[in-house]
C-alpha cells in the first residue's frame, strides 16, 4: 500500500551500516523495526531506543553541511524535507517551524519544483501527472486539460513501472499463480473447511443478507437523506458515500469517481468522496488520533460536505506484510476493522451502513506487501466482523458502529472464471508488484462497485435517483 504522497527517500530505503561513536547502526534491523512498528506491533524499550537512535543519526547525517547539503538548483533543503518526511511517516508531530518548511516542500514538490523532477526517458512529464494526481487525491476539481492529461497517464502506468518508465524486466509481466494460490476457490462457491472457516459471504454458505440483519440495515437506510452541513434533513442537502482504505482502495475508488460520478443513473444529491490513502492499510487507521482520518476530514471540506453528512462508508482494507499465520492474521485485521467501524462512527455521527470488501487477486504478488493467502483469507476478517454484529455484540451494536453488510466481492481465482458472474483477474490487471491494481484492473473494481451501487438492494435505494 503504496504512499501517493510526497515522494521522499527515507529510512527504509536504507541498507547501509553507518557508525556513530555512541551506537553502531544497522539500518537494515531499523528497517525492520519501521516495519514492524507501522504494521502495528509494539516495539521494547529497547527496539523504540534503537529506532530512536537511527533516525538521530539518518537526520545527523543529512543535515546540510556548509555547502548547503543535498538541494535543489534552487538551493532548497530537500534533505532536511527527507527527513522531516521520514518523521512525519513514523507518526511524530512537528515543531511549528519544521511543520512550515515541511508543508514548503510538499508545495514545491507537487507544483514539479522537487530534486531531480522533469520527464522521464519515454518524454512523458510523469512528475506533472504526479502533482496532478495530488490534485485530484485532495479533492480538487481538475481543468479538462489537466483530467484528459491524468487519464493518458493512467493508460500508460497500466503498460508501465511506478516513475513512467519502461519495466527493467518485461518477462516480469509475465505472472503465474504462486502456489499459495493455486488451491484457493472464492467464498462465495467455497463447500469445504478451510482452517476452519466455512463458505458464504454470511457464512453457512449463504451468499445473501440473513433476515435478522437484512432488518437493521432496512431501519438505517430508511434513516438515510440529504443532509444539511450541521447534519439537519434538507431537500437540497447531501449523502456523502466516503471510502476508507488503503493504496489499492483509492486506486479503485478514484477510477470509480472518474469514470461514474457522472452517472446519469445516480442521484444528484449523492457526493463520493475517496478518503482512501496509499501506505495507510488497517493498523494505521485504528486509532482515533491516526494521521488518516486528519486526511479524510481535508478530502470532505475540499469536497464542499462536512463529516455530518457521511452516511454511508465503503471500507477496502489488509494489512502490511502479513507473517503472523492464518488465524492470527485474520483476527488482526478483523480487530483493526472493528476500531476503524467505531471510531467511524464517533468521527460521522450520521453513518448508517459501512459497506465491506476484501482484497482483489494477489497470486500474481512478486512482493511480500500482501500476498495469498492473505489477500484470500482478508474475507474471513470481513465475515467475521459482520457476523459478530449479527450476534450481538455490545462493541458493534447501534449507535456504536454502522450497519455491516458485504460490499462487493472482490476476489476471483486468477485467470479461473468466477461462477457467477466470470470474474478473471490476468497479469495485465495488476501493475509491476502484482499486488496493486492497473488501469485495467481498476476499472474492473469499478465497475463492480457502480454494478453494486445501482442495483444491490441496500445500496440502490439511497444511490439511485428517483
Amino acid at each position: 500500500m503504496k504512499t501517493t504522497s510526497l515522494v521522499l527517500t527515507a529510512l527504509l530505503a536504507l541498507s547501509t551500516v553507518l557508525r556513530s561513536e555512541e551506537i553502531k547502526i544497522d539500518f537494515e534491523r531499523a528497517k525492520q523495526l519501521f516495519q514492524k512498528r507501522e504494521g502495528g506491533e509494539a516495539l521494547t524499550a529497547d527496539e523504540q531506543k534503537y529506532l530512536d537512535e537511527a533516525k538521530r543519526q539518518h537526520e545527523a547525517q543529512n543535515k546540510p553541511t556548509s555547502s548547503g547539503g543535498a538541494t535543489s538548483s534552487d538551493s532548497f533543503d530537500w534533505d532536511r524535507a527527507k527527513a522531516l518526511h521520514q518523521r512525519v511517516q513514523g507518526g511524530e508531530t512537528l515543531s511549528a517551524d519544521d511543520q512550515k518548511f515541511y508543508d514548503e516542500a510538499r508545495k514545491r514538490f507537487e507544483s514539479g519544483r522537487g530534486p531531480n523532477q522533469g520527464k522521464s526517458n519515454d518524454g512523458f512529464d510523469w512528475q506533472r501527472a504526479k502533482a496532478i494526481y495530488d490534485r485530484k487525491q485532495k479533492g480538487e476539481t481538475l481543468s479538462t486539460e489537466d483530467q484528459a492529461f491524468l487519464e493518458e497517464a493512467m493508460k500508460r502506468r497500466g503498460q508501465r513501472g511506478e516513475g513512467g518508465e519502461k519495466p527493467k524486466d518485461d518477462a516480469a509481466r509475465d505472472f503465474k499463480p504462486s502456489e499459495a494460490a493455486k488451491r484457493l476457490v472464492p467464498l462465495t462457491e467455497m463447500t469445504a473447511d478451510y482452517h476452519g472457516f466455512d463458505g458464504g459471504l454470511y457464512g453457512g454458505g449463504k451468499n445473501e443478507v440473513p433476515a435478522a440483519q437484512q432488518k437493521l440495515a432496512d431501519a438505517a437506510i430508511a434513516q438515510i437523506k440529504p443532509l444539511t452541513a450541521e447534519g439537519k434533513p434538507a431537500s437540497d442537502g447531501k449523502i456523502v458515500l466516503l471510502s476508507i482504505g488503503m493504496s489499492n482502495t483509492t486506486m479503485e475508488f478514484s477510477t470509480f469517481m472518474r469514470e461514474h460520478d457522472n452517472d446519469e443513473r445516480k442521484a444528484a444529491n449523492v457526493v463520493i468522496v475517496d478518503g482512501a490513502q496509499g501506505g495507510k492499510a488497517a493498523a494505521q487507521w485504528a486509532s482515533e488520533d491516526a494521521p488518516p482520518w486528519g486526511i479524510a476530514e481535508e478530502r470532505l471540506n475540499a469536497a464542499g460536505v462536512t463529516a455530518n453528512q457521511v452516511q454511508i462508508l465503503w471500507i477496502k482494507q489488509a494489512n502490511i506484510r502479513p507473517t503472523a499465520g492464518t488465524e492470527a492474521e485474520i483476527k488482526r485485521l478483523q480487530d483493526n476493522v472493528g476500531k476503524i467501524v467505531t471510531i467511524a462512527k464517533k468521527k460521522y455521527p450520521n453513518v448508517r451502513v459501512a459497506f465491506l470488501s476484501s482484497r482483489i487477486y494477489a497470486g500474481f504478488a512478486q512482493t511480500e506487501l500482501n500476498p495469498e493467502p492473505y489477500a484470500f483469507e482478508g474475507a474471513f476478517a470481513m465475515r467475521g466482523l459482520i457476523q459478530k454484529q449479527m450476534n450481538g455484540d455490545a462493541d458493534l451494536a447501534e449507535g456504536k458502529a454502522p450497519v455491516l453488510l458485504w460490499g462487493p466481492y472482490l476476489w476471483g481465482a486468477g485467470p479461473t472464471a468466477r461462477k457467477a458472474d466470470g470474474l478473471i483477474w490476468n497479469p495485465e490487471d495488476f501493475g509491476g508488484d502484482g499486488t496493486h491494481p492497473s488501469a485495467s484492473g481498476a476499472q474492473k473494481v469499478a465497475k463492480m462497485l457502480i454494478d453494486f451501487f445501482t442495483t444491490d438492494v441496500n445500496a440502490k435505494p439511497w444511490f439511485v435517483k428517483k
